[in-house]
């Protein structure tokens, strides 16, 4: 599933394309994905001009001259690709069959912008946009990890009365928005951080060093366009390349990559995940 560096990708890619643009066309080319979609969609987005892209966690959120706003959930395989409907096509090659099309905005100017979901994991809803913050998917959120209210301070009260390892608790959306395995797998090996460890018993001065490696893998992981493991593609259609700097992701039985580290990198199942790490440098 895309993890936030991804959803942050997408939404640098599109925002160039879709803000200050109106929706001239929405083809809603089925019901629902995940979810159904919300009723009266196209009638409700076209002619609308998109005034802002952002993103909160891993939601893609588009406020509307209408007063609503488009919250869009890429799910395990969502892809939003940019193309040129004047040409026919995509900026780069589209990669999936297009009968995985689900949902096509024609923009003013000639740009189109395409949701292209293969498993059907994918959400999107429309809301106002005052008050969006109480939407049930985004009302229990924790803190944005690049923003000024994620602290040493949050997470030592998030984590104070929790039993559970910290690899879960960092997972948990209430306690930090937007991480993912990937990128809490990283985070605690940069920390050397056992992903075993409770996150109770876990020193105030090491939650403190954690907090900034968070950021430092979450930028770099933006910067490199996100992690292509499988599905994930920028709007460009282009893949991303952090796959490549992993020091333990997908790692297993390879040398620990930490300088004077001699340990191994191990596969563990935390909560139904895939958890790996060095037992020797990460206590």
């Amino acid at each position: 599933m895309p993890e936030l560096p991804e959803v942050e990708t997408v939404r640098r890619g599109l925002q160039p394309v879709m803000e200050g643009r109106a929706i001239a066309r929405a083809e809603i080319r089925r019901d629902g994905l995940r979810r159904p979609f919300p009723a009266r969609m196209a009638e409700r987005l076209e002619g609308r001009r998109v005034e802002r892209l952002r993103r909160r966690a891993k939601y893609l959120l588009a406020d509307l001259s209408s007063g609503e706003t488009l919250i869009i959930h890429l799910g395990m395989s969502g892809r939003m690709l940019i193309g040129d409907d004047a040409a026919g096509t995509f900026h780069h090659p589209h990669g999936v069959h297009a009968r995985h099309d689900h949902v096509v905005f024609h923009l003013e100017g000639g740009a189109r912008v395409t949701f292209n979901d293969a498993r059907r994991f994918g959400v999107m809803d429309l809301a106002p946009t005052d008050g969006l913050e109480e939407h049930p998917l985004l009302r229990d959120l924790g803190p944005e990890p690049l923003g000024n209210t994620f602290s040493e301070t949050h997470l030592a009260s998030a984590l104070r009365a929790r039993r559970s390892p910290l690899k879960t608790a960092l997972l948990d959306q209430r306690v930090v928005a937007g991480l993912g395995n990937i990128y809490v797998c990283e985070a605690l090996h940069r920390a050397g951080l056992s992903p075993h460890r409770q996150g109770a018993r876990t020193a105030p001065a090491r939650l403190a060093g954690l907090v900034p490696v968070i950021r430092e893998v979450l930028n770099e992981a933006i910067a490199a366009g996100g992690s292509s493991l499988r599905d994930h593609r920028q709007a460009s259609g282009e893949l991303g390349y952090f796959q490549h700097a992993f020091r333990v992701y997908g790692r297993e039985g390879e040398p620990c990559l930490t300088p004077g580290c001699d340990g191994t990198i191990r596969r563990s199942v935390q909560a139904g995940r895939s958890t790996f790490w060095c037992p020797r440098c990460q206590r």
